[in-house]
């Protein structure tokens, strides 16, 4: 009998704590992803879309939006730890260490840090820490995921249940800011609104208007574009109910997106400090944004950041309402993002 060499994937029951795995082929960045990014998400932020912007603000190189990054490093970590996932559940401790800039070639490994089977029996949810290098074996990025997986073997005995220590969020100070960044010359014309680090207040929320309705096509180019195999984006087989499930970042990159309008100036991404998918996105949801401003720190004499959670809807809610009377997330929302930014004092 000849033995299958094909990659049935990781179940639940494969995966053990201390678990180190080596995530198959690197990819390199390059300017074609910048230009199928800008032509998936409705982004307008100058530093990525401009390479003189860029300059000016201190960066040598153009990078590419953080989110490319991390897109493309979580899309090696899927073959084996979220092929046969339920559902991705969310993030945390996520940091970017360095831009990345065209020509960078990252590689992923992932380190198992928690395991809890369900009640059901018939799945799990799996942690990991898992860190993205570039050509150099510097870290590019790196972050905490958990995934909720099914179970080859129902019958298999549950794991012991060990649940990580996550921060809440990530400090200013565990923030890196990028060689080189100095907003001293920022032009506020061309990055398209006037507002800076003192024109936001702890506690404001900013509705950011704009919807896109998702579509099939492109949440599965942009699937693609990012090596993400998970099945239940693309197999209408691997769901009961025989629907194509957005991948969870399509909605985090629109998201982003949306917010231009009203943080045109939150330029760069520093770190996301946790994140959960909310409800799940198909094809035909319109998607809407709104955030609030949660911290804020000054950084350098030019550099300052805030604490942002952006917030994804099905339809547009005015209101920006993230939680109902009895505590549990209000309907519509499909993601609560955490995350600092870099923008100018």
């Amino acid at each position: 009998m000849t033995a299958s060499k094909t990659n049935p994937g990781n179940f639940f029951e494969d995966f053990t704590i201390g678990q180190v795995i080596e995530h198959a082929v690197p990819r390199t960045v390059t300017e074609g992803d910048r230009a199928v990014y800008g032509s998936l998400y409705p982004t307008r932020f100058a530093v990525p879309s401009s390479a003189e912007f860029a300059k000016a603000s201190g960066l040598a190189v153009h990078p590419v939006e953080e989110l490319i990054a991390f897109h493309i490093a979580f899309g090696k970590t899927v073959p084996d730890i979220s092929l046969n996932a339920v559902a991705n559940l969310g993030y945390a401790e996520l940091r970017f260490h360095q831009p990345v800039v065209p020509g960078d070639t990252l590689s992923t490994k992932s380190e198992v840090i928690g395991l809890k089977q369900n009640s059901n029996g018939k799945s799990g949810v799996v942690y990991v820490r898992s860190t993205a290098t570039n050509q150099r074996g510097e870290v590019a990025l790196d972050w905490v995921r958990w995934v909720m997986v099914h179970k080859r073997d129902v019958e298999a005995p549950a794991p012991e249940v060990v649940l990580p220590e996550l921060k809440k969020n990530l400090a200013v100070e565990d923030l890196v800011v990028p060689a080189g960044l100095d907003f001293a010359a920022y032009d506020f014309a061309l990055a398209g609104e006037p507002f800076r680090y003192d024109d936001y207040a702890v506690g404001e929320k900013i509705d950011h208007v704009d919807g896109v309705t998702l579509t099939e096509s492109e949440h599965q180019q942009a699937t693609r574009l990012w090596q993400n195999t998970a099945k239940v984006h693309f197999n209408k087989e691997a769901r009961p109910d025989g629907r194509n499930l957005i991948y969870g970042g399509h909605v985090i990159s629109m998201a982003r997106a949306l917010s231009f309008n009203g943080l045109a100036n939150a330029q760069l991404i520093a770190a996301i400090n946790g994140g959960s998918h909310v409800a799940p996105a198909f094809a035909g949801t319109t998607v809407y944004a709104w955030s609030e401003v949660l911290d804020k720190a000054e950084v350098s004499d030019t550099v300052g950041a805030l604490r942002l959670r952006l917030v994804a809807t099905s339809g547009r809610d005015e209101s920006m309402t993230l939680r109902n009377d009895e505590g549990k997330y209000a309907d519509g929302v499909l993601l609560d993002l955490d995350y600092w930014v870099f923008i100018p004092r």
